[in-house]
Parts: C-alpha cells; sequence; structure tokens
C-alpha cells in the first residue's frame, strides 16, 4: 500500500491558479526496505523523488535502490568512515562525509550516482567517487586548546571529525542561495565546556568542484579550499559525535539536527533539535573556557520542549541514523536494523505534527487516494549554481516524469513558508 503525498492540513492560503492539465498522482511508499548489508551500521539517507531512487550509507558502502527497496548498485571499499548523506536537486549527484581520522584527513565525498548502476561498484577504480578536502575539520581537529583554568585539551571544540551534510539556505536569507553545510561530529567529554556547541561549516557548491580529485585512499589529497565559506555555532550542549543527522526542510524553512543523546549535567540532552531558517547568525561570546572567544551563533527555534536552566529547545525524538525532509511536510525515518545477515535500514513515512515529545507522526493511512497539484519543472541547470532557487521542492509520480509540487505552509503557525527548492531534472 503506497501513500499519496500531500501536505497536512494548514491555515488559509491565497489561492493559486489551477494546473492547465490533471495532474499525476505522487506516490510515495509508506516503508522502504534496503536490505541487509555486510558494512556498518546506517548512517544516513538521501532520497531523490523527481526519479525515484534512495541512497543510504552504511559506514563502509552507499547502496542505491528504488521507491520498492530494490537495488540499482552499490560502491564499496571504502576503509574510513561514509557518513551522513545529501542529494543535491541542483547537479544530480550525493554529497557525503567521508572521514580518515588516523590520517587527519577529512573529506566532502561526491558520488556520479547516475553511474551507479550495478553491485560492488569500487570506490576507487570505478570512477564514481570525488573528494574534496576540508581544512578547517584538520585544523580543529589536530588543534589543542588551553583552558581558563590551566589544562591543556585535545581538538578544538571537541572536534572528532564531520558527520551530518545537507543542502540549504543560509539560516537568515530562507530566500538566498543554496549552499552545502557540513557538521562536526564533536566527541562526548562531560569534564570540559568547549565542547557545548555544534559546528556547522558553509561552502558554496560551485567553488568546492575545481578541487574534486579521485578518491586514493592510500595517499590521501589535500585539495581543497582554505577556509569554508562561514562557520556557524549551535549551543545545544554537548552529543556523542556530534550533528549525525543534518537537515534542512523546505516544508517549515528550518534546519533540523539529530544527535546521539549526550550525558552533561545542565543540559536537557535532547535528540532532535531544530535551528531557526528566518534568524540570521549573531557574532557572540561562545562561552568554552578557553578564552574570551567569540562565533557566529545560529538560534535554536522556540519550538519543541523547553529546558529553562539552559533555554534550549528541543524533541526526544530519534532521527540519528537517516532522516530525510520530503517536501510538504513530509519525512522518511530510518530505523536500524541489525542481524545474522549484518545491517539494514527501514524508512518510514512520516509527517510533521510540530507536536512534543515527538514533532513526527507515522503517516496516517487516510492519506491515500489524494493527489498533489505539480507543475512543470525546467531542465537541469548544467551551469553554476543560480544565486536563487528558481523552482519548488521537486517530485514525481515515476522515473522520467517532469512535475513539481510546491512546498507547503508550515501546520505551526509559528514556522514560517520556507523559501523554494532548487530543482533537479531527470537528463
Amino acid at each position: 500500500m503506497n501513500f499519496v503525498l500531500t501536505a497536512p492540513p494548514r491555515p488559509p492560503a491565497p489561492a493559486a491558479a489551477p494546473p492547465s492539465t490533471a495532474p499525476p498522482r505522487l506516490v510515495l511508499p509508506p516503508r522502504i526496505d534496503s536490505g541487509m548489508w555486510r558494512a556498518g551500521h546506517v548512517q544516513g539517507i538521501a532520497v531523490d523523488t523527481a526519479r525515484g531512487f534512495v541512497y543510504f550509507s552504511f559506514t563502509t558502502l552507499l547502496v542505491k535502490t528504488d521507491l520498492s527497496g530494490t537495488v540499482i548498485g552499490s560502491v564499496t571499499g571504502f576503509t574510513g568512515h561514509l557518513g551522513d548523506v545529501a542529494f543535491s536537486p541542483h547537479d544530480g549527484r550525493v554529497y557525503a562525509s567521508l572521514e580518515y581520522k588516523a590520517a587527519e584527513s577529512f573529506y566532502v565525498a561526491v558520488f556520479d550516482v547516475d553511474r551507479v548502476t550495478r553491485r560492488g561498484m569500487d570506490a576507487e577504480s570505478d570512477g564514481v567517487v570525488t573528494t574534496v578536502y576540508l581544512k578547517e575539520v584538520t585544523h580543529d581537529f589536530t588543534a589543542s586548546v588551553r583552558t581558563d583554568d590551566g589544562r591543556h585539551l585535545p581538538h578544538r571544540y571537541g572536534c572528532s571529525g564531520i558527520d551530518g551534510i545537507s543542502f540549504g539556505p543560509t539560516p537568515g536569507d530562507p530566500g538566498g542561495p543554496w549552499h552545502l553545510m557540513v557538521a562536526y561530529g564533536v566527541y562526548s567529554d562531560t569534564s570540559r565546556n568547549d565542547n557545548d556547541h555544534q559546528v556547522l561549516l558553509q561552502y558554496d557548491p560551485a567553488v568546492l568542484r575545481p578541487y574534486e580529485r579521485t578518491l586514493q585512499q592510500d595517499r590521501p589529497h589535500r585539495n581543497g579550499p582554505d577556509r569554508p565559506q562561514d562557520k556557524f555555532f549551535v549551543r545545544t550542549g554537548n552529543t556523542r559525535f556530534g550533528v549525525q543527522n543534518l537537515k534542512y526542510d523546505p516544508h517549515t524553512g528550518h534546519w533540523f539536527l539529530g544527535v546521539y543523546q549526550g550525558a552533561k549535567d545542565g543540559f536537557p540532552n535532547y535528540r532532535l533539535f531544530m535551528v531557526d531558517g528566518t534568524v540570521p547568525p549573531v557574532r557572540a561570546p561562545l562561552g568554552t573556557g578557553a578564552g574570551p572567544e567569540h562565533g557566529r551563533m545560529l538560534q535554536l527555534h522556540p519550538s519543541g520542549l523547553h529546558h529553562p536552566a539552559s533555554g534550549i529547545n528541543g524533541w526526544d525524538f530519534r532521527a540519528d541514523v537517516g532522516f530525510e525532509a520530503l517536501g510538504d511536510g513530509y519525512y522518511y525515518v530510518s530505523e536500524q536494523r541489525t542481524g545474522p545477515a549484518g545491517n539494514g535500514s527501514l524508512l518510514r513515512l512520516h509527517r510533521w505534527t510540530g507536536n512534543s515529545p515527538a514533532p513526527f507522526d507515522p503517516a496516517p493511512l487516510d492519506l491515500l487516494d489524494r493527489t498533489a497539484r505539480p507543475a512543470s519543472v525546467p531542465a537541469r541547470p548544467s551551469g553554476p549554481l543560480p544565486a536563487r532557487p528558481s523552482v519548488r521542492s521537486s517530485v514525481r509520480s515515476s522515473v522520467g516524469s517532469s512535475e513539481q509540487v510546491r512546498s507547503a505552509v508550515p501546520v505551526d503557525g509559528g514556522l514560517r513558508r520556507a523559501a523554494p527548492a532548487p530543482q533537479h531534472s531527470a537528463g
């Protein structure tokens, strides 16, 4: 049984002109099973709703399936840690965090997923993976800091590498250009105070592209920009290994941060946070206990559970092993599966409620047999990333069709209309 993707109930909005022709149904299955794989646990997921593909990261393996879970291909042979993944609606490629801690090498890995057409493709020899080195991550990972109480601690901000990754506009500029955002991993340590922020690096994908090099794991390269386009901090309290899954949500217009639950006293240790996409970063003291350091701070949205002592908002909802925003208030949430045959992921379709303690509910059966109202999608752009996205998040009823739907007005009246997302078309 499949779901027809429609927006949840929402406040009245100005009437839009109806499409000139009857729209096709947009169908998403309520569950997608990746199958079981001899690899590490699922790290993240990405969904190309326009073409009907799903991408699963299993630590050392990328798996590509269709929406029924049928395997299209896989990329194996990673000796480092393949983390969260994000589908680019602009160039149709999948971007992932990739780290080699022993070599002090941290990369954005880029998959040419149109060429992933069979099982067991090699990450190096089949030429489907390129990488860009992130110098800023290495600088913080290898740095030591002196605290105000005289201790010398390794890893600035507790940086353990990188994991969460997503595309979206800069917070405070919801109608602006989309960028790539990469989140730090952060070591769990309740004895230090400089690790209570999530750290997000922002890059322009067009700037990264000239640095891409074929993956050679025995000879890690150092080709990458000297610094990120921007660097942001989000005060959440310390978590175990930082942002596991990062996702910009076109429906709410905000950024979701899924984490492994922290253990530090004085903080609520929520599992899910939401950065307010309407509020610009503000330069402010970080309060790290390692000198008078300042950074560009992002603000959590005042939704969900509230912890008065710390002023932090969030939810007790697990989104740490795969989370994808599909548009119109619908999401796939990954559940880890483990058994004798290996590891797997089961995706369940959810929809936004904004409630507490969990802001999503499994999509109800009464959503069946409803229709979305798509409009046509132009061909995939071939030039640089556009300065401003020109169309809304695209979804299709089948591979090869050319329709899209509008991003919905949020359910929660306090969440503002999102910016349109850049489109991706088959090609």
